[in-house]
Order: structure tokens, then C-alpha cells, then sequence
């Protein structure tokens, strides 16, 4: 799998995949029409990935996200959960604003569901 590069628009986030070095992350604001079609390219490079057993980190540096875009991240999350249970090693960094409490909170309800390494973390 090639990594990729999908430069952040007003209405969707920034999404750089290394496929090298099994990095993911996900920046912005993301509320596109359509977040599953904007997202799928994101889940064939998790497949890919988790086919070849590689570590996949992933970071997600949200400042909004609309329910589509909640449900298909949550999705996301689900998929890394199924590939550390089958042993795949998995690491998610949820980045928010020190001042951001949605955000904050909202990290904590998707690691409350999950048992991947998830850990949480504050920038000015």
C-alpha cells in the first residue's frame, strides 16, 4: 500500500497516511457530504496495513466533526479494535484543544469502548 496525502478542505480534514512507517493521522474539521466515501480511502490503507501485520499508530487532531463523521470514526476505531484482539499491535493518540472539553470528552466515550493502547493528550 502507498501512502497517501489528502490536503485538509473547509469541509474535511487532513489525512496523511505513511505507509512506511504505519502513521495515521487525521486533522481538523470534518464534515464532508458524504464521510464514509471521504473516509474510504482511509479504510483500504488500515486492510492493506493489517495485511501485512504492520503496527498501524494512528492520531486524530480533531476540532469538529459533524455524526457521520463520528460514526465512520468510531467505525475506524472498531476496525483497529478487531486487528489488536486477532494480535495486531495499535496505538491511538487523541489530540484536543487544553480548552476543548467536547473534544476531550468525547475521546474518552470512544477509549471507554476500546482495549487498544488509546492515550489522550492536550495542546494549546
Amino acid at each position: 500500500m502507498e501512502s497517501l496525502h489528502i490536503q485538509q478542505t473547509k469541509t474535511s480534514p487532513e489525512v496523511i497516511l505513511d505507509s512506511s512507517k504505519g502513521d495515521a493521522e487525521i486533522i481538523g474539521e470534518s464534515y464532508p457530504e458524504n464521510a464514509m466515501a471521504f473516509y474510504k480511502p482511509v479504510f483500504e490503507w488500515l486492510k492493506a496495513m493489517q495485511s501485512d501485520g504492520k503496527r498501524i499508530r494512528l492520531k486524530f487532531q480533531m476540532d469538529y466533526f459533524n455524526t457521520s463523521s463520528s460514526k465512520v470514526i468510531m467505525d475506524i476505531l472498531d476496525n483497529l479494535q478487531k486487528f489488536h484482539e486477532k494480535g495486531g499491535k495499535v496505538e491511538v493518540e487523541w489530540l484536543y484543544k487544553e480548552d476543548d472539553e467536547d473534544m476531550q470528552e468525547t475521546g474518552a466515550e470512544f477509549s471507554s469502548d476500546l482495549s487498544i493502547p488509546f492515550q489522550m493528550k492536550s495542546y494549546k
